[in-house]
């Protein structure tokens, strides 16, 4: 018997996936497949304690990924099958959503992972420190330890102009306020968890992953909101002919101005201000305590 943590450092650092075909042929087949489709939580986690002695699991979860049991031990986060006879190291992406359900579920995990606009992070990654494992791939150095201002827990965007924001989701939802950047993953994943929810999303493009390029394509886009979430999904779109982006560049300038040096930057209708992404549950609760 062995834990996961002695199993990670038997497999080759560069895995990437696991595929996993079930064959289903017949009545009996189909029968079979009903019920490793349906796994009993409580029987996996029996099976676990049994099979990964020095593992201490913290949940497992049999509803979320069709077919396979979710395993979350500490920090770490890994798939068995039914019989918690196959353990699978790799990440889960959903084709039809176009989402990593693997590294949106790391990221509820470890909040310390937040790449961007989280200081420990950028910090960590000043040090030189590795990349916490199964994370999204962090901009590293981009900024020093020594450099990191401090920031207001409440932030005003009254000196921001109406230009340069991209407006979408619910007109009739409560609004909050985006800084993102096009080639931020955690950006991607916080896009797909709003989409989600009942809100007004006030988007703000800054650059801090040389990304101003696809910004103004986006901003200049006939559908702006369909341009957005194209870009995101790396999906080709078609940006309109060059229109005036001295929107953008305000939000850049007050994203210098006031320390904003990743993403995202997620501002509530008071001002309140969060940095990094947070999950879906988090956010609902959060953005009600804001103004209508």
């Amino acid at each position: 018997m062995f834990g996961i943590d002695r199993l990670r450092r038997r497999l080759p650092t560069k895995v990437a996936a696991l595929l996993v075909a079930v064959p289903v042929i017949g009545a009996a087949s189909m029968a079979v497949a009903g019920q490793i489709a349906s796994p009993s939580s409580v029987q996996v986690t029996n099976l676990l304690k049994t099979r990964l002695p020095k593992t201490p699991l913290t949940q497992v979860n049999c509803e979320k990924v069709h077919g396979l049991c979710e395993v979350t031990a500490g920090a770490n986060l890994f798939y068995v099958d039914a019989d918690a006879r196959y353990l699978i190291i790799g990440r889960v992406y959903d084709m039809e959503t176009r989402q990593d359900l693997t590294a949106a579920r790391l990221l509820e995990i470890n909040p310390d992972m937040l790449v961007g606009g989280a200081a420990k992070a950028n910090a960590a990654a000043a040090e030189g420190g590795g990349e916490p494992e199964g994370a999204m791939p962090a901009a590293k150095g981009r900024v020093e330890k020594t450099s990191l201002p401090a920031r207001p827990a409440v932030l005003s965007l009254d000196s921001l102009p109406k230009d340069g924001a991209i407006v979408w989701g619910n007109p009739s939802g409560q609004t909050v306020t985006v800084f993102t950047d096009f080639r931020c993953g955690y950006c991607r994943a916080l896009t797909n968890v709003l989409r989600s929810m009942n809100v007004r999303v006030v988007e703000r493009p800054i650059s801090v992953l040389g990304s101003r390029d696809i910004a103004d394509r986006v901003y200049c886009a006939k559908n702006r909101e369909e341009a957005l979430h194209a870009a995101y999904a790396g999906e080709p779109f078609k940006g309109g002919a060059s229109c005036d982006t001295s929107g953008l560049d305000a939000n850049e300038a007050f994203a210098h101005k006031h320390g904003l040096s990743g993403t995202p930057v997620i501002v509530r209708s008071d001002g309140a201000m969060l940095e990094g992404y947070r999950p879906k549950e988090f956010l609902q609760s959060w953005i009600k305590g804001g103004r209508s």
